[in-house]
């Protein structure tokens, strides 16, 4: 009934293709007479590139590690924790939906906070490992 064209983008039957679509953040939903369909995205929306651009500026030598944890966080469908681990197997799980990356071999360290539901990643602290000492990162 359906085919794929690429991986975001789903060709549907002509009386379907017709309607316009409601977005929805991981769903988009189809609706055609009395029925409609929903197809799940799969694609993770991290926020906040500007923050790991400008840090990269900053400190040069993380630049390749964050743009390659950036392709790969986007490119992933995060339903929960488990499978953050399952791709970073190095990150750490801590409260409040809040997973902490090692980047360029704990030189720094990298915090974010993910709305699964949403499939949304908000970077909430980039910093050396002595500036992550003085933090909480279950708080930030």
């Amino acid at each position: 009934m359906f085919s794929s064209t690429s991986d975001n983008e789903i060709r549907l039957p002509a009386v379907v293709r017709s309607i316009s679509p409601i977005r929805y953040p991981q769903y988009k939903i189809y609706h055609c007479g009395n029925f409609c369909v929903s197809l799940r995205l799969k694609e993770l929306r991290v926020l906040a590139k500007k923050i790991l651009r400008e840090f990269w500026e900053k400190y040069p030598d993380t630049e390749e590690q964050l743009k390659s944890w950036f392709q790969e966080a986007e490119k992933n469908d995060w339903p929960n924790p488990n499978f953050v681990k399952d791709e970073f197997p190095n990150s750490r799980l801590i409260p409040n939906n809040r997973i902490i990356f090692n980047i360029k071999g704990n030189q720094y360290r990298l915090v974010v906070r993910v709305n699964y539901k949403y499939q949304m990643v908000y970077v909430r602290f980039i910093g050396t490992h002595i500036e992550y000492d003085k933090i909480d990162p279950t708080k930030i």
